[in-house]
């Protein structure tokens, strides 16, 4: 009894009789005799083969196999990278796997991981944009350093390209750099510096610094970083280091409040936390301590001192004369009348050091004295006195304030009494009583001047008497102010008539 089998072109066949493997079967038709044979068929379009006990059957039929397969075994630190037609497959260690001859072009790549874990370039470029199992693929730009790490520890730096890894039992993992980021966060920079030095060497510039000492980094003459004392960092190589030496003087020099103090913003910003500063204006001193101690007077400027370990406080005391208000002061007088009083004094700090050392708050400590003067002034005196002498208030005042500010280095120069606001009721009261010293003095000179007319009038009358000439020119005045108020007058019998019968004066 025959069994037949076809065969088709795309396909291949394992034969077996029972469950011995026996051959593998091209394209065709294929009889056999008996009744236990049987053929397993599989697609080329599928290059690889599942075959059942495998490794067996490359012990017993090894030549029969390689015929129609390529074989692929793996150990544990060898892989395989495939190139079957346009497709690529991996083969990871500790593996053994068939792919069909003839169909589709097998090519096999074999890696010793123990040697190197790394790909050819050819072969990156060649499977640029392809994922492939156990290939970890990493690119580098131009303007990049990568660092690779196994198991989290630094191997080797990676230079601008395309790079493979296999990751097959191995954890690998990549970082990059901008190297035009001028002050760069290198990871683990101190694991760097101590167990990689060809790596610092190629690419790196230490700056470092002692317990008493700070550094400036530049590149291309522009300060990039501050370094406090007792520290060290990582910069790509081209940078400059200065050490500057803090133990003595931590004043920065004139150049350097110039570069860092005064320049650009950006350089503000950077050397911020590692710098007190004071600006001193023209007209104005200084005062330096460090660690609360006062250390010495400042010229106008400005001023600048590295912060590391100590601790700075600074003020610029004003010399000028200064203005100070003291309003809405409500006190009672001696009469017991509530009054609102303005005050202004000018003052100047005479003696800044001695205002400093004896003086928590000196435009408080002024404020204060010049309320208690104040209040004292206005308190022994009644309304009226108040209202009467208010220069003398002011000069009081005046004499408190000197007595007072004479041991904290302050000068008063001038105080003065602005405004003296009373109640409404009182204003009221004062306003009637001036009303009527006012209405007394009118009638006063009322009186006054009627007497001195009555006075006049007879001293005229008796130059009248004793004159004819004069009382005649009187006549003739009162005649012409008649006429100023009459338009036509009629002359009859001469002037003298005129004035008879308009005036009649006994002799």
């Amino acid at each position: 009894m025959f069994k037949t089998f076809y065969i088709k072109p795309n396909e291949r066949g394992i034969l077996y009789n029972r469950s011995d493997f026996k051959a593998i079967l091209e394209p065709g038709i294929h009889r056999y005799f008996g009744w236990n044979w049987r053929v397993t068929t599989y697609d080329l379009n599928q290059p690889e083969v599942q075959i059942d006990y495998l490794e067996l059957l490359l012990q017993t039929d090894r030549a029969k196999l390689e015929q129609h397969l390529t074989i692929v075994k793996t150990e544990f630190d060898r892989v395989a990278l495939l190139q079957i037609g346009q497709n690529w497959v991996t083969v990871e260690p500790n593996q053994l796997r068939a792919f069909w001859k003839g169909f589709v072009p097998v090519k096999v790549d074999y890696f010793n991981l123990s040697e190197n874990i790394e790909l050819p370039a050819a072969l990156v470029e060649q499977t640029r944009g392809i994922a492939l199992s156990g290939v970890k693929k990493f690119q580098v730009s131009e303007s990049e350093i990568g660092l690779m790490y196994i198991q989290k520890n630094f191997v080797r730096p990676l230079g601008t390209g395309e790079y493979g890894f296999w990751t097959s039992s191995k954890d690998l993992q990549f970082k990059t750099l901008n190297r035009l980021d001028l002050n760069p966060a290198f990871p683990d920079q101190e694991v760097l510096i101590d167990r990689h030095p060809e790596f610092i060497a190629q690419y790196c510039t230490v700056a470092e610094t002692l317990a008493q000492q700070v550094a400036i980094v530049r590149e291309r003459q522009q300060p990039i970083a501050i370094l406090p004392p007792h520290s060290r960092k990582l910069f790509w190589q081209g940078v400059t280091v200065e050490i500057i030496d803090i133990s003595t003087e931590p004043k920065l020099s004139t150049k350097l409040v110039a570069e860092l103090v005064s320049g650009s913003s950006a350089i503000k910003y950077l050397s911020n936390e590692s710098l007190h500063t004071l600006e001193v204006p023209v007209q104005h001193l200084g005062f330096l301590y460090i660690d609360r101690v006062f250390q010495s007077q400042l010229e106008p400027g400005i001023h600048a001192w590295w912060t590391f370990n100590r601790s700075f406080g600074s003020i610029a005391i004003d010399l000028r004369l200064q203005a100070m208000e003291v309003s809405g002061q409500d006190i009672l007088t001696k009469d017991k009348v509530p009054v609102r009083l303005n005050l202004t004094a000018g003052y100047r700090i005479s003696d800044p050091l001695q205002a400093m050392n004896n003086l928590v708050d000196i435009s408080g400590f002024l404020y204060k004295e010049l309320q208690f003067a104040l209040r004292g002034t206005v308190g022994d005196r009644t309304l009226d006195g108040l209202l009467e002498d208010k220069g003398g208030i002011d000069r009081d005042i005046a004499e408190y304030i000197r007595t007072k500010t004479t041991n904290y280095g302050l000068t008063v120069e001038s105080v003065g009494v602005k405004d003296i606001i009373l109640p409404g009721e009182i204003k009221t009261i004062l306003s009637k009583v001036v009303e009527a010293e006012k209405a007394a003095q009118a009638n006063v000179v009322r009186r006054r001047e009627e007497t001195a007319a009555t006075r006049s009038m007879l001293n005229t009358a008796k130059v009248m008497e004793e004159n004819p000439v004069a009382l005649r020119l009187k006549e003739l005045e009162i005649l012409e102010r008649i006429a100023e108020k009459i338009d036509r007058i009629q002359v009859n019998g001469g002037l003298d008539n005129i004035l008879t019968d308009l005036i009649n004066i006994k002799k």
